[in-house]
């Protein structure tokens, strides 16, 4: 239970600011899409809300972490949407942050998605992937040789 509140609590603080409360403050004001751009808008976000709590959840239960830097999983979380992205949480993020452009149909809201993926990008390549294949060694080379970074990889025939 410890493991889940710390993680709702770092959520709340970190990508919660970055995803909800950041974005809501740049789009005050601006009036929301409607129709279909709306159905859009929720989906997206529903979507990358749906990816993230999977993701913390995989973190706690099957990495016995969380998605805090100070707490990190002890196992490599493999499972769930880990299986076909290895940063599946970061795409949930990046998925609320475009929900909230489209609903208010807001392009400094799509640069600032663009932004934050940058920001991801250089901090996956250069602290993450380094200090995963220093933790967890060949299991890590492994997966991440399986495993596309961002999108799953395509099948090359071979059978799984």
């Amino acid at each position: 239970m410890k493991l889940f509140l710390k993680t709702a609590l770092f959520s709340a603080l970190g990508p919660g600011t970055v995803s909800v409360v950041l974005p809501l403050l740049i789009a005050r004001g601006r009036p929301v899409a409607g129709g279909v751009t709306f159905v859009l808008a929720l989906l997206l976000l529903g979507l990358g809300a749906a990816i993230f709590l999977r993701c913390a959840w995989d973190f706690v239960v099957s990495g016995r972490g969380t998605p805090a830097p100070m707490d990190q999983p002890r196992r490599l979380v493999i499972q769930g949407l880990y299986r076909y992205s290895r940063n599946p949480m970061y795409v949930g993020v990046l998925s609320i942050i475009a929900g909230w452009a489209v609903l208010f149909g807001a392009g400094i809201l799509a640069g600032y998605g663009v932004a934050w993926f940058i920001i991801f990008s250089l901090f996956v390549r250069f602290y993450e992937e380094p200090h995963l294949t220093r933790k967890f060694g060949d299991e890590y080379v492994a997966y991440r040789e399986r495993v596309g970074r961002w999108l799953p990889r395509r099948s090359r025939g071979k059978v799984r």
